[in-house]
């Protein structure tokens, strides 16, 4: 990271004299040039940018445009460098105000606006003509000097055409933009319809954002400002802004004209140019003939009237007239008028401010005017933001170190988070932060009622928790095995959850121990305008639903791909009650296989996805394992896969070989253990079961472990759902992996719920003799090699250690652990719990699923869909 530039420091001929500002595309310094004796202004794009391609040619683009133009309304660039790596401009400096400052003491009167207009018009006229559209007009960008000039700044959006002397050429001449169709760039409040609609756009959406500017200046009011972003882009596509003369009644009708012409919503209605529109401007202070003269004029060509008049004695009849052809043109026009058009469905990304990283956790204000979010410099340093959506205004939340699970009150007025393990609130109004309650876990998410409950989850498995938001009573389970991500329904009483890792959606009472389940096939449920959102492996989904009677009626409708992991958790998102929906897209990480020798020799197989859990077949001859919630069987001879077992309609994992090798059986998510003949017959299921099963034992029993009193412990299920628990401690046992001859068990212990694990075995099922495996280096996923002469655990850098065993008269004796290779694969543990490889009977050759690193994973922005409904409409 750059250090910032101190004063009297130099950069290049430039000295430093101080740093006035930063923004999202860099920071700013007064300097002096000492070869021109002259003082200037250093934008510098941060070193930590240099890795997001997007700002870096966004600045790039700032760059080339700013400094092909040469205007006295646009801001002048003399030189660009670069200083460490980090590109920078050098440009005039300015002394003065933005126009925004100018505009937040109101109305600006009429003889400034038409001089600034014709300043502002210039400008732009120059830029187009060069190519350039600015695509980001807005008060922010126009800076007006101590000696009243206008400029232009940050062309950071700007779009580059081809020059061509038909300003109204093909926008295939044109070169890439930014962002692609369908994605909105610029300020929502002063963008044209075609940025709202995120389509095609050309010199002429700067007209309609000036003409936002001009009406702005004459009235002192914003054309469209709504209470929330949704609102605010519905009435640039579908309204027309209050009328002028309502704020400003010395307006004269030709600005007046020239303003709403501005404002048209289709393009080719609009001033065509830049130069036509300044002409425009040029003659409101042309000498014309007054109004009242006109309408003198024009009495003087009908003549006196008199009482003689024949028309003055038909004119009551002539009015009923005009009156009934109006009254039928009316009913005419209601009854033949086209249906208003549909809210524009449009897709936002909130990025985090400049040399921050957003988390996975963010959350809309109930009437979705604002975006919490979390962002972090370095890892483990999270804090809150608060984006105010329909301005783009962005602060940190003070007090909000190590934030997560950012949920609001029904007001709007607080947000309650997770920190140090407290959970905490900040009133938006005075900016006091208190503590509501403590709090332990890792997976930490809340829901507020307007009675003042706040119902929260601590980790996936274990039982909600409620408090009361003022802190006045202590945390207290609430009536259920366990949740996930609670959210409370309208009635404020009942609240929906999900359930960790096998998905299922569930509804509870504050009032009762009454649970009701819903068939829905996803987690992380949220409700809003009559539907239900969850999480689901094809995506993020909404399907119609009954608060009062909790029944779903209709078919799920995709509303988005939130990322490619097939399962139930890990993506958050939030909705608001005016048709916006937030998420981080979750890009995980792909796996590959591939084969690897005990010597370390590596040969990849097959095709990157989301592979794991991977189990040979008792002859060796195939390989069981999970790919995007199905089931596939891989030919360890040929190298060649094949879906067996498909995830519809709910995921499969966890696949495990009968012991003759005639089946296999796999956990279906909420159905339970299942089983399906390698001959093509029907599943059936042998257990039906929630939580963490990795493994079957021969007499029918299931191998497992859960979250119990607050602790991970291993349990041990019969066919008729009794459980009975191993290896319990104050500690966390967990990964359990049985002998081939079900005698000993291993299993990852730690002392709390972080990856600090260690490998233990133990003798199975009363216990007894208790072996530590891995010593000081800890380790995960201990695996059996199948003639129990051996077991496997993944070292904290990923080394695949071996372990000698034998047992003699009862008495287990292991050797010294010892390193094989070094692999990708995941430290913490595969999907489904199991281990991420397996080993050939005589431990010769691991068939192994490891990591594909995404550069991209760590960096999304928080994406925002403003009007999912029209998706529904379409259907």
């Amino acid at each position: 990271m750059n250090k910032e530039l101190e004063a009297n420091s130099n950069l290049s001929h430039y000295r430093i004299v101080s740093k006035i500002g930063a923004g999202g595309m860099g920071e700013v310094y007064k300097a002096h040039d000492s070869r021109l004796d002259r003082e200037v202004a250093i934008k510098m794009l941060p070193s930590e940018m240099l890795s997001d391609e997007d700002r870096l040619r966004r600045f790039e683009q700032e760059a080339k445009a700013t400094s092909a133009l040469n205007h006295p309304n646009i801001l002048t660039v003399y030189d660009i460098g670069e200083h460490n790596g980090s590109p920078f401009i050098v440009a005039e400096l300015l002394e003065g105000e933005e126009l925004r400052e100018r505009l937040d003491g109101g109305a600006i009167p009429l003889r400034k606006v038409t001089d600034y207009a014709q300043q502002i018009v210039s400008g732009l006229s120059a830029a187009h003509e060069k190519g350039i559209v600015h695509r980001d007009l807005k008060p922010e960008n126009l800076f007006v000097t101590k000696d009243e000039r206008v400029k232009i700044l940050d062309f950071g959006l700007a779009k580059l055409r081809e020059s061509s002397t038909n300003i109204h050429g093909s926008e295939d001449a044109t070169r890439r933009a930014m962002t692609d169709p369908g994605v909105v760039m610029g300020t929502v409040g002063y963008m044209s319809p075609e940025q709202v609609r995120g389509s095609l756009t050309d010199h002429r959406s700067d007209i309609f954002s000036f003409g936002l500017i001009l009406y702005e200046m004459i009235t002192g009011r914003r054309a469209f400002q709504e209470e929330s972003l949704a609102e605010t882009m519905s009435a640039i596509v579908k309204e027309e802004p209050p009328e002028m003369t309502e704020s400003n009644p010395n307006i004269s009708p030709s600005l007046e004209r020239i303003v709403r012409r501005c404002l048209e919503k289709k393009p080719d209605r609009r001033f065509q140019s830049t130069a036509d529109l300044g002409f425009a401007l040029e003659s409101l202070s042309a000498p014309t003939i007054s109004s009242g003269a006109n309408m003198t004029v024009a009495v003087s060509a009908i003549g006196p009237e008199t009482d003689k008049s024949p028309w003055k004695a038909r004119i009551p009849w002539i009015a009923a007239g005009l009156l009934a052809l109006m009254l039928i043109s009316f009913g005419a026009w209601v009854s033949l008028r086209p249906a208003p058009a549909a809210p524009p469905f449009v897709s936002l990304d909130v990025a985090a401010p400049a040399g921050w990283t957003t988390r996975p956790t963010s959350a809309l204000s109930p009437d979705g005017s604002r975006l919490a979010f979390t962002a972090e410099q370095e890892k483990g340093k999270a804090h809150l933001w608060l984006r105010i959506l329909a301005t783009g205004e962005t602060q940190m939340v003070a007090d909000s170190e190590g934030a997560v699970g950012p949920f609001w009150s029904p007001d709007g007025a607080e947000i309650a988070y997770f920190t140090n393990d407290r959970l905490r609130a900040i009133n938006l109004a005075t900016g006091r932060t208190r503590v509501i309650c403590d709090v332990t876990g890792q997976r930490k998410a809340g829901t507020w009622n307007s009675s003042g409950v706040i119902v929260f989850a601590t980790e996936g498995g274990v039982p909600l928790k409620r408090v009361n938001a003022d802190g006045r009573s202590l945390p207290s389970d609430l009536p259920q095995k366990e949740g996930y991500r609670p959210f409370f329904l309208p009635d404020g009483r009942h609240f929906l959850f999900g359930h960790s890792q096998v998905g299922g959606i569930s509804v509870g009472n504050l009032e009762s121990a009454e649970i009701k389940e819903i068939r829905a096939d996803g987690a992380e449920p949220k409700y809003s305008d009559g539907y239900l959102f969850f999480n689901s492996p094809d995506g993020l989904k909404a399907q119609a639903f009954n608060p009062a009677s909790f029944k779903l009626s209709g078919e799920p409708i995709k509303i988005a791909e939130i990322c490619c992991l097939n399962t139930y958790v890990g993506t958050n998102f939030s909705v608001a009650a005016n048709g916006l929906i937030a998420f981080r897209r979750q890009i995980v990480e792909q796996r590959e296989i591939a084969w690897y020798s005990r010597d370390g020799t590596r040969t990849a197989v097959g095709e990157p996805g989301l592979w794991n859990n991977p189990l040979f077949s008792p002859d060796d001859s195939t390989i069981a394992l999970g790919r995007d919630g199905d089931i596939w069987l891989f030919d360890a001879a040929r190298g060649t896969g094949r879906m067996f077992a498909s995830g519809k309609p709910t995921s499969a994992f966890s696949p495990m070989w009968k012991s003759d090798g005639s089946a296999v059986s796999f956990l279906r998510v909420s159905v339970g253990w299942v089983e399906k003949p390698l001959n093509g017959g029907p599943e059936r299921t042998v257990i039906e079961l929630k939580g963490q099963v990795t493994q079957m034992i021969s007499d029918g029993r299931a191998l497992g472990f859960r979250i119990r009193d607050g602790n991970r412990d291993i349990f041990i299920r019969s066919s008729n759902g009794e459980e009975t628990y191993f290896a319990q401690s104050p500690g966390n046992e967990t990964q359990p992996a049985l002998s081939p001859d079900e005698r000993w068990l291993a299993y990852a212990y730690s002392e709390n719920s972080g990856n600090d694990k260690i490998i233990f075995i133990e003798a199975f099922p009363n216990g007894g003799q208790k072996i530590r495996i891995s010593g000081d280096i800890g380790g995960v996923q201990p695996r059996w090699r199948r003639d129990g002469r051996e077991l496997y655990f993944v070292a904290p850098d990923g080394s695949l250690m071996a372990v000698t065993v034998e047992e003699t008269g009862g008495v287990l004796k292991v050797g010294t652990p010892k390193a094989l290779f070094k692999t990708m694969i995941e430290a913490g543990g595969g999907i489904g719990t199991r281990a991420s490889y397996d080993a050939t009977r005589d431990g010769s050759r691991f068939f192994v699923t490891e990591q594909k690193k995404d550069p991209g994973a760590d960096t999304q922005p928080v994406t925002v869909l403003v009007n999912w409904q029209s998706i529904v409409t379409k259907r």
